[in-house]
């Protein structure tokens, strides 16, 4: 199974993603998770070279709630989908966030010889969205960033939903309601029992 979670920021693309690794057998990739770990220095058991580098990089886009580069995030995924541990499938998390780099992944993709199943949008209202945030203690959870985040996920992510809509590829998502009814949701679209 090879999935992307979209979400803005607080929708529950993280619990879903590890929710259904757990339940497909499969790795998560989460963008946000590894710019964090490049940002502090830490580093992932090795999947990822020249972490620190990217790090310095994003840094500054981070810290302002803005988007890193295309270029930055297409290299760390196109070195991540290489992994071994993905051929049997993974679920991406925080990727793509534009219009662009969902195309950019269907090229990836087709070269790799992977394909994507489908794209899961969690819907939840802005205000759900900000207060979630809020509540979690994420360093760059700071009220002008998260509400800078929710500005830049309606501006470039709604683009990326009409891009997988007219692919067929699209299931929304109420995730405005608790994580295990989400999951049984996203399974049951999935017509996984």
């Amino acid at each position: 199974m090879r999935l992307v979670i979209l979400g803005g920021s607080g929708s529950g693309k993280s619990t879903q993603a590890q929710r259904l690794c757990s339940y497909f057998e499969v790795p998560q990739i989460s963008t946000g998770e590894i710019l964090r770990e490049a940002i502090s220095g830490e580093s992932l058991d090795g999947v990822y070279a020249n972490l620190g580098e990217l790090g310095r990089y994003a840094k500054p886009y981070v810290s302002r709630g803005e988007l890193v580069p295309d270029e930055m995030i297409i290299d760390l995924i196109r070195s991540r989908l290489t992994k071994p541990d993905v051929n049997c499938g993974w679920i991406l998390e925080g990727y793509p966030r534009t219009a662009f780099q969902a195309e950019e992944l269907d090229f990836l993709l087709d070269e790799l010889g992977q394909k994507l199943d489908w794209a899961i949008y969690l819907q939840v209202p802005e205000a759900v969205m900000v207060s979630r945030s809020l509540g979690r203690s994420l360093p760059d959870d700071q009220p002008e960033i998260v509400q800078r985040r929710v500005e830049v996920f309606y501006d470039r992510t709604i683009p990326i939903l009409e891009y997988y809509d007219r692919r067929r590829r699209l299931l929304t998502i109420n995730g405005d309601q608790s994580p295990e009814l989400v999951l049984q949701n996203i399974l049951t679209l999935l017509s996984v029992p």
